[in-house]
């Protein structure tokens, strides 16, 4: 592909590079309809962009190294083309605030978590007054579900219940930075899940930063399980997922709607963070180990089929031997499908960053090593069970790392799990991201699960129609609407960073 621009074409190219949680990818999603919005247009693979975005996240104690390392990398291009611009936003932009022009004065814009829906004309008033603009608040200026958005995926959504965290966990800056916790009204959430549904979307991910304990804002703490059963009424609508869950406000009628309502997967990612009290204590969890072994046993009363993931922190400061071992037994009873594994790194601004009895880090190491070790066997005995079993797919695209070699597509069975097929029997022409298959499940990895087998049921969708055309979904801010569809260019790889199977270790 030819990176030379048309003499005539005077529109400015923007590239949004993501890190961080799913509450970060879809912010980008918001920058990206934003800036569309305004004119710009996304770069195509191979040019040059003009406007540089970066939305961070402060979780790991190295994202400032990440950061800065990125944008010291960015310092010939903005040397060779002075019209280039450099914004940075997200949770890092919330934190270090002028910091980030102070360390890299070639950067033109910061913004924080706070109010996304300025990036537009922070970029046009450092172009005019060229001089670095930074704005950062502190509390929400506008609810950012009420944006415009470019949606990355043809068949899947994320939709914002509510932003910011009431919790106190001493570990985690996310209610720092985020504010909080505001809740979206139910009929605006159904709203826009309507609106992604009209356009041929299958599945939606509702996202908080502690999804569950939606609706306390306007003082009703059952409003997420009423918030399920709503979306079990929407024709259209073939899976629901939610991410992620606090166990102190996991309640049964959030069970009962999960068990209850068809669309709703078997899927629950809850964190666990330690199973040591004396840990959960000093981290201000406000449960116990057995409160939360006692939701997972109603869980799989409810739903036998449900496949639980979670995440937990190695090396918490005063973390003993005894207190890791305690981890490892709740990891041994609560059988998890697969868990994210984190080792605790200090975040300025926590208490936890002051504590005393830090843990060192050859000790974290060893203990890390060792949970992990854990739970690949887990994941792998679990993983066995579902051998022979038939799965439902939801066709993926770009998960399956090995498709050149084998041949094999990816998709996600209902219950999460990534599953590798081959693309054979009952085929109706090409099997498209966004189409579903029926196969069953041959063979069992700690992480994944492959069906060399033929398919025997292949549903051609309106996603996979829109995928094919090349199309993605924009929901419009006000109001909602229905989207709107147009043909971006292809994600550039940088753009393709973030980890959005993680969350914030919250």
């Amino acid at each position: 592909m030819s990176t030379e621009r048309d003499p005539q074409d005077r529109s400015r190219r923007f590239q949004v590079r993501t890190y961080g949680c799913q509450m970060n990818v879809h912010d980008s999603e918001r920058l990206s309809g934003l800036l569309e919005d305004a004119g710009y247009v996304r770069v195509e693979e191979g040019d040059e962009p003009d406007v540089v975005v970066f939305n961070t996240c402060a979780v790991r104690e190295n994202a400032d190294n990440r950061l800065y390392g990125n944008l010291g990398h960015l310092r010939p291009a903005k040397q060779r083309n002075p019209g280039m611009q450099i914004a940075v936003g997200g949770c890092l932009a919330q934190k270090d605030r002028g910091e980030i022009v102070r360390r890299a004065p070639w950067v033109d814009v910061v913004f924080g978590t706070h109010n996304i829906g300025s990036l537009p004309t922070l970029l046009e008033r450092a172009r005019h007054n060229d001089e670095a603009e930074v704005e950062i608040l502190e509390s929400l200026d506008i609810f950012p579900s009420t944006l415009p958005a470019r949606r990355e995926s043809t068949y899947s959504g994320w939709v914002s219940v509510s932003v910011g965290c009431n919790n106190t966990c001493t570990f985690c800056i996310v209610p720092a930075l985020r504010g909080t916790e505001k809740d979206r009204r139910p009929g605006d959430v159904l709203a826009e899940v309507e609106a992604l549904v009209s356009e041929g979307v299958s599945e939606v991910t509702l996202l908080g930063q502690n999804v569950n304990a939606y609706g306390v804002e306007f003082g009703d703490r059952y409003a997420f399980g009423k918030l399920l059963r709503s979306c079990g009424e929407i024709d259209g609508l073939e899976r629901v997922r939610f991410t992620s869950p606090h166990p102190r406000d996991f309640t049964d009628d959030v069970i009962e709607a999960m068990a209850e309502t068809p669309n709703v997967c078997h899927q629950l990612h809850m964190p666990l963070q330690s199973g040591s009290d004396r840990v959960l204590k000093s981290m201000r969890r406000s449960y116990r180990s057995e409160r939360y072994l006692r939701i997972l046993d109603n869980v799989r009363r409810a739903m036998p089929d449900a496949a639980i993931t979670t995440d937990v922190i190695v090396g918490f400061p005063g973390e003993t031997e005894e207190d890791f071992q305690e981890t490892l037994r709740v990891v041994r009873e609560s059988r998890f499908s697969s868990a994210f594994t984190f080792q605790y790194s200090p975040r300025p601004g926590t208490p936890a960053a002051t504590m005393q009895d830090q843990v060192p880090k050859e000790v974290v190491q060893e203990r890390y090593e060792r949970l992990v070790a854990l739970q690949n066997e887990i994941s792998w005995e679990v993983n066995k069970e579902v051998v022979g079993r038939e799965v439902e797919l939801l066709v993926a695209e770009g998960e399956g790392r090995k498709n050149a070699e084998t041949h094999r597509l990816s998709g996600r069975a209902r219950d999460g799990r990534l599953v590798h097929f081959t693309p054979s029997g009952a085929i109706d022409r090409e099997v498209r991201p966004g189409d579903v298959v029926h196969t069953t499940v041959t063979r069992a990895a700690p992480h994944h699960l492959l069906a060399d087998t033929d398919v025997t049921v292949h549903r051609r969708t309106r996603a996979g129609d829109r995928w094919e055309e090349g199309t993605r979904p924009k929901t419009s801010g006000v109001s909602l609407g229905l989207p709107s569809f147009g043909a971006p260019a292809q994600q550039p790889v940088a753009e393709r960073e973030s980890v959005t199977n993680q969350g914030c270790a919250c």
